[in-house]
Formats: C-alpha cells, structure tokens, sequence
C-alpha cells in the first residue's frame, strides 16, 4: 500500500469514528488525541521495560504487540493531524528526512 493510500485509510477511519460516536474530529480533536495516543504509547513502553507495577508485566510478545498498537495509534494520529492542516506529510517526511542538508 502507497503512503498516500494508507494516510486516506486512517482518515476514513477517523471521520468514521466521529459518526458513529458522534464527535467532531477537527484539529482541538486530532491534537489532543494525539497526546492521548502518545501517552498510552509511553505507557506501554514502561510496562515492556518491566518499570511499572508488577501486575501490569506482559509476555515479550503480547509486549511487542502492545507496542506495536499504540506506536501505529500515535502514527496513525499524526496522519489525521497533518490531513486536518493540509500537510502533505510523504513530502515532509521527504523534505526533513531525506533532504536535509
């Protein structure tokens, strides 16, 4: 799957999303869902380095899927953020990551 599509994907789920629960999904949204997902991804990251409560440890892989859930929650967030700002985010990946000089 292209960038583009994926970014369209992740879109279509978001505005599905605030149908169905009915919430406006606007850039005060976006924004502060983002820090939501950010925080829900440290978390998991305290609890794979074994530096939360005992009770919350996870097996090395349902860790990893953690992991991997909330990190693609984060990703996923930032993508509805730069479509509710009009960011073409595959060429600011490019400007930034592959053409900084």
């Amino acid at each position: 799957m292209e960038f583009k599509e994926l970014q369209e994907k992740i879109v279509a789920n978001a505005i599905s999303y605030g149908k169905r629960y009915n919430v406006e999904i606007d850039e005060d949204f976006a924004l502060l869902k983002l820090y939501e997902e950010v925080w829900e991804y440290t978390q998991a990251v305290l609890i794979h380095r074994r530096k939360s409560r005992p009770e919350k440890f996870l097996s090395e892989e349902k860790s990893k899927e953690e992991l991997a859930k909330e990190l693609a929650d984060v990703v996923g967030m930032a993508m509805v953020n730069a479509h509710l700002f009009w960011i073409d985010l595959e060429e600011a990946f490019t400007k930034k990551w592959f053409n900084n000089k």
